[in-house]
């Protein structure tokens, strides 16, 4: 079970693994059942998380809402360190991911709306990079995973500063290449291989290194750390397997 669990989140594309995910996860659970990890999202415990990526790295993806360790860390940060739950925000969330979009839909405090260019599942079909949005629409923006993807993402920092209110804030965490004191950029490269090869992924187009926060703050941002080594015990980090070295970069518009 072992090498079938790990072909299948290594070869099936994730929006496939997202669309199967209730069958997959049925599938699956009895295989990981136990008490090792926790799923702060979903609340469910294992004897261990799915392998996933590339590489197949071990004890990564819930079965149950396949959170990954960034998911985690960013609702852990929402509950326990914001009033996102409680206080009357308007949302806006670029390439929503499956931990997230249905719970948020369903709470009475967000206005929410979700955005990507190409997904079938998305409210809005728009360009993050010129974003068809009035100035100081939004009090909070989410884009994760999505800045390695584009051709500039100090534009589309920009133009998420623009979208926001004063005050308001986003989150756009990225992959970091902490060998990369500078983040890494060739939009030369367009073969999927040599991509892979050189940003890790097929459809990237940089690495992120660094000095991430400093692009964040050209674009315009207040940036604030939220360093899981002084807000979360090492005992919690195991349990929910979080990425030790991930900062959360809390990005607001003063």
């Amino acid at each position: 079970m072992k090498k079938i669990t790990r072909f299948l989140v290594r070869k099936i594309p994730r929006p496939l693994l997202i669309r199967f995910s209730s069958v997959f996860s049925i599938l699956v659970r009895p295989f990981y059942a136990g008490n090792n990890v926790e799923c702060p999202i979903c609340g469910h415990h294992f004897r261990k998380f799915l392998p996933y990526g590339n590489d197949g790295a071990i004890n990564r993806l819930c079965p149950s809402c396949l959170s990954l360790e960034r998911h985690r860390l960013i609702w852990l940060y929402l509950r326990d360190h914001s009033d996102f739950f409680t206080k009357n925000y308007k949302v806006l969330h670029f390439a929503p991911e499956q931990p997230f979009i249905k719970r948020f839909r369903k709470m009475k405090n967000l206005d929410y709306t979700t955005a990507d260019l190409v997904s079938p599942i998305a409210d809005l079909h728009i360009d993050i990079m010129n974003i068809p949005i009035e100035d100081n629409s939004y009090d909070i923006v989410f884009c994760n995973h999505v800045l390695e993807h584009v051709e500039n993402d100090i534009t589309a920092m920009k133009e998420v500063y623009r979208v926001l209110k004063p005050e308001g804030w986003a989150i756009m965490q990225v992959p970091i290449n902490y060998t990369y004191n500078k983040t890494h950029e060739d939009l030369s490269i367009t073969d999927p291989k040599e991509r892979e090869r050189v940003f890790g992924q097929y459809d990237h187009v940089r690495w992120h290194g660094l000095d991430y926060p400093e692009r964040l703050k050209k674009a315009g941002f207040k940036v604030e750390e939220f360093d899981i080594k002084k807000y979360i015990s090492p005992e919690l980090v195991e349990v929910y397997r979080l990425d030790k070295r991930e900062i959360l970069y809390i990005s607001r518009k003063m």
